[in-house]
């Protein structure tokens, strides 16, 4: 019988790294990312990230809104309200004023209907 010292110990893809949930974005983070989109002239990345964070929505949800869902007439709505797809219940959020102006101008810079998605 051989010894088991010339086995190779494999080493484990994920040790030293950060597993599970990740830790959320502290405020500075989160107004460096605002900024860094708004002096490249981003538009939709900035509409996309602001109503990210304001509905807490799984990125599943974010993409399937249409501007209808965020929209009465030709202004955006300070409250909306998704069916989330994994759980099927209905979530109503409050869109700030800074989310508001960012939706809105994406709407007119893609120039989207109401009936289209919104991203």
């Amino acid at each position: 019988m051989g010894t088991l010292s010339h086995i190779k110990c494999k080493r484990p893809w994920n040790k030293g790294k950060l597993t599970g949930q990740k830790p959320p974005l502290k405020l500075k983070e989160i107004w460096a990312i605002r900024i860094r989109l708004q002096m490249s002239n981003e538009v939709r990345d900035l509409a996309l990230f602001n109503l990210a964070l304001d509905s807490k929505l799984r990125s599943c949800d974010l993409v399937k809104i249409r501007v209808r869902d965020v929209t009465h007439g030709a202004t955006v709505s300070r409250r909306a309200m998704v069916i989330q797809q994994k759980t099927g219940l209905p979530v109503q959020f409050e869109i700030t004023d800074q989310t508001r102006e960012s939706i809105s101008n994406w709407i007119h810079h893609a120039e989207l209907m109401s009936d289209q998605y919104l991203y």
